[in-house]
């Protein structure tokens, strides 16, 4: 317990900055600022930290690319509380119940980068969360924390929360971005890059939620002592989302690289129905593939452990299915969400996530043909990896790992069918 760095997950503590305070945060942050930007990224660097939003890309490489000679623009960093995929809820808990570890958060990354400024934009649906975390800002505003001269470290920063509207789209760093200058969500081309062009045409960061969250007590702990966490590549602690079929739902913090099937035991009271219940594991959130039972006996939550399983740690939102789930019912209804929240501003994702969920739909009736199953890959694949951005990789991955893993529940579902059709047909 002592390593844990979100105290509060549970709300059981005053989250205001009194309780903040009695639980450690804003220990010491004026001298973490006036150590300066680049013993802050060296420790962000050894800590081995990756991106928690769902990329993993290395953090302090990230954060260094602001660092370029200053051209008079100011930078930003902006903060993506936008959290719209389905099965993960890790940054609602912390902008419920921590608020002031991501404040904190903002000022220590914000020095890092040597930004103006952070703006921290909100899901709509939030309201409980951003109330919160607008009351956090305030009192850090009034403590003197944050703004001019914030901790009397001589260093200017401000704060600001921006609520969108609850499009899914927005959860990724372009489309953010251009909600946030008052436009339609819908990405840019990269390059340009944030970290050239951002917001308002300035050099921009964009990090999830639970990423600038850590970044404090990694600089009060040690790079080092984050690093001692999890294996190599894949350091630290990580909050995970346990859904769907266990016995008790929760939001946990554990080590990196930790057993899947210890996850699920040791935090969520185990399979509804026992483990040999398994049917399969949607491991990092709606948009990685569905893994089956066999391989869930002892994958790891981590990166690469999940990569060589085909499929991703993704937001380590993990759905827990038992044997009584329809799975090609339920992967349908994923493409849906996927065809709902497309922005349709690229054609495959636009045309191809809408005819792979018409498609889907009728494999859960079984009124297709055994070829349709090869065709609907092929579609996933032509999508895959040919739009601006991840969305509709993330709407082909649910079907190829459907595909992949129970192809044979398809096969039986399309041959029941017929054989039901051909006994009406001779009745």
């Amino acid at each position: 317990d002592q390593d844990r760095i979100f105290t509060n997950l549970y709300g059981r503590h005053d989250w205001s900055l009194k309780g903040a305070l009695s639980r450690g945060d804003w220990y010491k942050t004026k001298e973490i600022l006036l150590k300066g930007a680049d013993w802050i990224l060296n420790e962000i660097k050894i800590s081995g930290l990756r991106g928690r939003g769902g990329a993993g890309f290395p953090t302090g490489m990230k954060w260094s690319f602001m660092n370029k000679p200053n051209d008079g623009r100011p930078k930003y960093l902006v903060v993506n509380a936008d959290e719209g995929e389905p099965g993960t809820c890790k940054d609602r808990e912390i902008m419920r119940h921590d608020p002031h570890k991501l404040v904190e958060g903002c000022l220590v990354a914000g020095r890092a980068m040597g930004a103006r400024a952070a703006y921290i934009y909100i899901r709509g649906e939030f309201y409980n969360e951003s109330s919160n975390l607008q009351v956090a800002v305030n009192e850090a505003y009034t403590a003197g924390l944050i703004g001019r001269n914030a901790c009397g470290s001589g260093y200017d920063f401000d704060v600001f929360v921006m609520r969108g509207a609850g499009a899914y789209i927005c959860g990724e760093e372009t489309a953010l971005i251009e909600s946030i200058e008052g436009k339609q969500g819908k990405p840019r081309l990269k390059p340009p890059f944030p970290a050239d062009i951002g917001v308002f045409g300035c050099p921009t960061t964009v990090a999830n939620v639970e990423t600038v969250a850590v970044a404090p007590t990694i600089c009060r702990r040690s790079g080092l002592w984050f690093a001692s966490f999890g294996r190599e590549r894949n350091s630290g602690t990580k909050l995970f989302n346990i859904s769907g079929h266990v016995n008790n739902p929760c939001t946990v913090e554990e080590e990196m690289s930790i057993l899947l099937k210890d996850l699920i035991e040791r935090h969520a009271g185990g399979v509804r129905g026992g483990w040999d219940n398994l049917l399969g594991v949607i491991p990092g959130g709606s948009s990685t593939p569905v893994i089956p039972k066999s391989v869930c006996d002892d994958v790891m939550m981590d990166f690469d452990a999940l990569i060589e399983a085909e499929t991703a740690l993704g937001t380590a939102a993990i759905i827990v299915m038992d044997k009584s789930t329809d799975i090609i019912r339920a992967i349908a209804r994923l493409v849906e969400f996927y065809k709902h929240e497309s922005c349709g501003q690229c054609t495959p994702c636009r045309e191809g996530v809408d005819w792979m969920s018409k498609m889907m739909w009728q494999f859960v009736q079984g009124d297709a043909q055994y070829s349709e199953i090869d065709m609907i890959w092929e579609i996933s694949k032509q999508i895959e990896g040919h739009t601006i951005c991840a969305l509709g990789d993330g709407a082909a991955w649910p079907v190829q790992g459907l595909i992949r893993h129970f192809r044979p529940v398809m096969e039986s579902r399309l041959g029941q069918f017929q054989k039901e059709k051909n006994q009406q047909t001779t009745t």
